[in-house]
């Protein structure tokens, strides 16, 4: 059942209480002239059937009036309690059966990325993750937060991402990567101190809003440092001095949603066929129709615009400009069938 129909249940079921209140209340006052704390006291044991002594004794017309209300809203008031207590409890239960599938699909986890802070720059680097199919786990202390993303297809972690033990909760020593985004570069550079140590070869990205900060987290261990304010005032700054270059390359999309996208693909699997082979022996560009613009070796040495003799070697890594189905085919080219 959706969500939204649950709610207009709720939403029916405290209209029904209301109303049977308003007229108990109202008949009440007047038939019997009953204070307006009288009337409601004299509703609520009638309509609840609890059994409790009149105020006073009733009129001939008050008990009619009674016997009606009791008649009219027994049913009512049943089914609008039920509602109530039945949406309590499966939401109480949903939530514990999602935690639980939620622990065990923890337990299986490996080569995931963890977020530590579910923050603005959190939320967009999930969104960019889970475009690139990457399993993920948040770390997150508000419990508001965890409480109210529970129903995403999202693994949460309610806890401080500089413990130890939360860490290790989110199976840190089998994960590919971490992505730290706290608002205090204090408490970032306690994530990745702890972090590093937890998991030596494990790439960190970390926000800070500083470059002494930068400086302290690139000697902690952090792979990358990104500074969102350094970020956003360059970007804003080459829109006016090389505007047509800066939406040219926004037009590029690293999702696959787009036209033409711009890719890495990792040689980790070349065919027999292709393996020591150059990009022109291979016939990459020719058989696929998407342009090589950039080359890694796998010792980290970049190479801008490789030439066809480029030297194609398991570990390095092509980035690729094209179409989707362009980019699949050099894809299917480079991968050795299992």
């Amino acid at each position: 059942m959706s969500n939204t129909s649950n709610k207009s249940k709720i939403y029916f079921a405290f209209i029904l209480i209301f109303l049977i209140i308003i007229i108990g209340v109202t008949g009440y006052r007047l038939i019997e002239g009953f204070s307006f704390i009288d009337s409601v006291y004299m509703t609520v044991i009638t309509v609840a059937t609890v059994g409790f002594r009149e105020i006073k004794e009733l009129s001939d017309p008050g008990k009619i009036f009674t016997v009606l209300l009791i008649i009219t809203s027994l049913g009512t008031f049943a089914y609008a309690v039920s509602v109530i207590t039945s949406h309590l409890i499966e939401g109480q239960f949903k939530f514990f059966i999602r935690g639980q599938r939620k622990k065990s699909e923890k337990k299986r986890m490996k080569n995931h990325v963890i977020i530590c802070g579910y923050g603005r720059n959190g939320k967009q680097a999930i969104i960019e993750l889970i475009a690139h199919n990457n399993s993920c786990v948040i770390i997150d202390n508000d419990h508001d937060v965890v409480i109210n993303n529970s129903d995403k297809n999202l693994r949460f972690i309610e806890g401080d991402s500089t413990d130890d033990d939360v860490l290790i909760s989110a199976d840190i020593k089998t994960a590919r990567a971490l992505i730290t985004t706290l608002p205090s570069d204090a408490g970032n550079l306690y994530v990745v101190v702890t972090a590093r140590s937890l998991n030596p070869d494990l790439i960190i990205i970390s926000r800070a809003s500083s470059e002494s900060s930068e400086k302290k987290l690139k000697a902690a261990g952090v792979t990358n440092v990104v500074m969102p304010e350094k970020v956003g005032g360059a970007h804003m700054a080459k829109l006016i001095a090389s505007r047509d270059l800066v939406e040219f390359l926004e037009h590029l999309s690293i999702q696959g949603e787009d036209p033409t996208n711009l890719e890495e693909i990792v040689c980790a699997n070349l065919p027999e066929k292709n393996k020591n082979k150059t990009i022109y022996e291979i016939g990459i560009r020719k058989k696929s129709g998407a342009n090589i613009i950039g080359f890694k070796k796998p010792e980290g040495e970049y190479i801008i615009n490789p030439t066809p003799d480029t030297m194609v070697i398991l570990g390095s890594k092509l980035f690729v400009l094209g179409t989707p189905e362009q980019i699949e085919s050099m894809k299917q080219i480079l991968r050795a069938e299992e």
